[in-house]
């Protein structure tokens, strides 16, 4: 299904690139139903060497020959590309933006037209086929947009669907910034390890290994992670004990509290977002 559509990606950033990676070697999308653009001339050459994909500086040439739209920008810049294309958006296209904070209420109040939306808040770790996204939808996407919406991102990791759109900020606190959290807790690992006479190499090489070999663990059994935790810790053993200063110092507490506040960050933003997409509109 989705092999037949052409697809068209503005922007060409670390996420842009990362789907046209996703989409042809997934075999999602083929380099000939890709079409991309972005400001930089050096940036599309380089991107046209790499996936042989289409490329122009123009967006109105993406919007115009596309089936599906995917803004991959900067959301500073979201509402005036989203008005430069506005013309050109129409029913027949699925439109897809994953600008990091926009939310789908801004769009609307943007283009101010019915048209087939979704939002998508993937991570970083698309960059290396291990996403985790999670898609909403506008009232007037189809249950085929979802569809297509889900493959695009399944080709780069994991993706969801979420049927309340406002559930988006948690997604934000959760996955979107969760590599944040592992990076420190992945560093502080290493520096662990070093102080307790590892070379920084060994340890940091160990302590990302272990982060990776547990998540796959989680992720190929299907274990309730408590239970797992149980298999690592025998009676009077090192992993007890390990676990017992952790939580004396507050780890779980201290990660619940920094999605909380990673969620609620989300929330106001985007609600600027909708202030300033519609004060815009208005000056116009």
């Amino acid at each position: 299904m989705l092999n037949s559509k052409k697809i068209g990606i503005i922007g060409t950033g670390n996420m842009g690139e990362a789907l046209i990676s996703g989409l042809i070697s997934s075999g999602s999308s083929t380099s000939e139903k890709i079409i991309c653009s972005d400001a930089s001339e050096d940036k599309l050459e380089s991107i046209k060497e790499k996936f042989n994909v289409a490329t122009t500086t123009d967006n109105l040439e993406v919007v115009k020959t596309s089936d599906i739209i995917l803004y991959a920008i900067k959301p500073q810049i979201m509402a005036q590309v989203l008005r430069e294309t506005a013309p050109y958006l129409d029913m027949s296209k699925l439109i897809i933006s994953i600008a990091a904070g926009v939310p789908l209420a801004a769009i609307e109040s943007c283009l101010n037209k019915d048209l087939r939306l979704i939002r998508v808040m993937p991570n970083v770790a698309v960059a290396v086929n291990e996403g985790a996204s999670a898609i909403a939808a506008g009232e007037h996407t189809h249950k085929e947009d979802i569809q297509l919406a889900m493959s695009i991102f399944n080709s780069v990791g994991k993706c969801i669907f979420l049927h309340e759109n406002n559930l988006m900020d948690a997604i934000t606190g959760l996955s979107g910034s969760g590599p944040a959290y592992i990076f420190l807790i992945v560093d502080a690992l290493a520096d662990a390890g070093v102080k307790m006479g590892l070379s920084r190499q060994d340890a940091l090489s160990l302590s990302s290994q272990t982060v990776l070999g547990a998540a796959k663990l989680l992720i190929e059994t299907k274990i309730h992670p408590g239970q797992l935790k149980d298999t690592v810790t025998s009676p009077g053993g090192t992993a007890i004990a390990g676990l017992h200063t952790l939580e004396k110092g507050g780890l779980r507490t201290t990660l619940i509290n920094a999605v909380e506040a990673a969620t609620l960050r989300s929330v106001e933003l985007g609600e600027m977002m909708i202030k300033n997409f519609a004060n815009g509109e208005k000056k116009k």
